[in-house]
């Protein structure tokens, strides 16, 4: 697995018992997300040559391992685990910077998606390319 991003937990993602709540692991999870698609297939969704063309989430399934307070700063660590022909399922751990610990773990496919057409659509060959260096 390879850093991906940092973040620090802020009161507003906490609840009332002080610890980040289900809404914001999934939303630093989606910024982890996004930061994997782009390094691992080369996905740019503000250039011409990716108009018309993202990523849909079709499945998350969280394991929540441990508390994370407001203050702790965590990171959060992904790899490919499989490729598809229009889809990727991936792996994440979201862990404390000091110290270590794992907080939580996130497996999640994504669809290439055809976003004039709304439905899936085919990796491309130089995303096939580069997904490669991901041990697929």
């Amino acid at each position: 697995m390879i850093l991906l991003t940092r973040a620090v937990v802020q009161p507003w993602n906490c609840d009332m018992m002080g610890h980040m709540t289900t809404r914001f692991y999934v939303a630093f999870f989606d910024d982890a997300i996004n930061i994997l698609l782009g390094q691992a297939t080369g996905w740019a969704p503000t250039t011409p040559e990716w108009a018309d063309r993202g990523w849909a989430d079709v499945r998350h399934e969280i394991d929540f391992v441990g508390e994370v307070p407001s203050g702790v700063i965590v990171e959060i660590y992904g790899t490919v685990r499989t490729v598809g022909r229009t889809s990727i399922q991936t792996d994440y751990e979201m862990r404390r910077l000091h110290g270590g610990e794992l907080a939580a773990k996130l497996a999640a496919k994504t669809v290439f998606f055809n976003l004039a057409e709304r439905k899936s659509t085919p990796l491309t060959e130089p995303m096939l390319e580069r997904l490669k260096s991901w041990g697929t």
